[in-house]
């Protein structure tokens, strides 16, 4: 496959064209336009996007951003390579594939951690033998999708706990099915980012189900993250740098009161319940400001713990190239420090 290379301008050349307040397009006071491809359909996990964007902030900072709903945070990294979209949300162990695939100049960076943990989990039925212990999966039936994160990274969780990968039987189930499968017994358990889940938790009791978190395993892994196009990152620092600074501006205001951006969300999507949206993003805050953003803020990095989920996805996944963390994510657009920290509720 022929492949497009993109190359970076030199640092201080970036930073310097960071400076201005908002981005224009030629022409005067014409906003940039710029296309946003989020990694799953509209819920309450991205309501801060829609916040940013009903609020006026993107228009703020020059940006006419217009938000499209994805097909999986691995299909978000291809939609953006290819140049259809300038930005978007994907997995970061999926980047890290992705760029060992394509060596070279990547064709896409990271730009703005979204969660700073990922939110992967197992969810099995306790009627079913399935505890808060990982081995007790051992011989059961799993649903999960053809290709999504939770389920191909389960290999690393394997490790941790000293079991198999092919401990239990995966059966490749849709997105839209992964509920009506559990809540009819047709599986003992299934992947799930652990927001998602709300929609299970709706239609089965928390006591009969047992929530098993990759995290708990001591499987530290970045999740989905802000991604760029390079050739963006190269061409147009500023408008990467406005996009977060006006999306920072909508996740900080979320974590103090998230009502206003479940209504921002719920302008496009109407169907959505409102308590089950609230819900799904106390769930989604849990990830987005886990504990290693009180220290360094909103949308940044650990470079060791990046380092050493490079090593262990290269490893996993048997990939033959290992891209550098640097290849992976860029910091240098990140708004300052204070303005990425999580307010302290009164």
């Amino acid at each position: 496959m022929q492949r497009r290379r993109f190359f970076f301008l030199a640092a201080s050349a970036a930073a310097s064209t960071l400076a201005a307040p908002a981005v224009f397009a030629q022409g005067g006071g014409k906003p940039t336009p710029l296309k946003f491809t989020l990694d799953f359909r509209i819920n309450g996990q991205t309501a801060p996007f829609f916040l940013a964007h009903s609020k006026g902030y993107y228009r703020d900072e020059g940006l006419d951003v217009a938000i499209d709903t994805g097909a999986g945070s691995v299909a978000s990294i291809t939609r953006i390579a290819s140049g259809v979209y300038q930005m978007g949300l994907g997995d970061i162990s999926s980047l890290v594939e992705f760029n060992a695939q394509n060596p070279g100049t990547p064709m896409v960076q990271a730009v703005y951690q979204y969660y700073n943990r990922a939110p992967f989990v197992i969810i099995g039925r306790k009627d079913r033998g399935v505890t808060a212990d990982f081995k007790s999966l051992a011989g059961k039936k799993v649903a999960a999708a053809a290709v999504e994160s939770t389920r191909r990274a389960w290999p690393m969780v394997a490790r941790k706990q000293g079991m198999r990968s092919d401990a239990f039987q995966w059966q490749t189930t849709d997105f839209s099915a992964r509920d009506n499968v559990m809540v009819r017994g047709d599986v003992d358990a299934a992947t799930y980012f652990h927001d998602s889940a709300i929609s299970l938790f709706a239609r089965m009791k928390a006591e009969e189900l047992s929530v098993l978190k990759y995290a708990d395993a001591g499987v530290n892994l970045y999740g989905n993250a802000i991604l760029a196009s390079s050739n963006l990152i190269a061409q147009n620092p500023r408008v990467v740098a406005a996009f977060l600074r006006a999306t920072n501006r909508a996740i900080v205001e979320t974590f103090a009161n998230p009502a206003p951006s479940i209504a921002a969300m719920r302008q496009r999507e109407p169907i959505l319940d409102e308590k089950m949206e609230l819900e799904r993003w106390g769930v989604t805050a849990q990830y987005v400001g886990a504990a290693d953003t009180r220290g360094h803020g909103l949308g940044d990095i650990r470079k060791l713990t990046l380092e050493q989920q490079v090593d262990e996805v290269a490893d996993v996944f048997g990939l033959k190239v290992k891209p550098s963390s640097d290849a992976i994510f860029n910091t240098s657009m990140l708004p300052s420090r204070n303005e990425r920290m999580i307010p302290t509720k009164a």
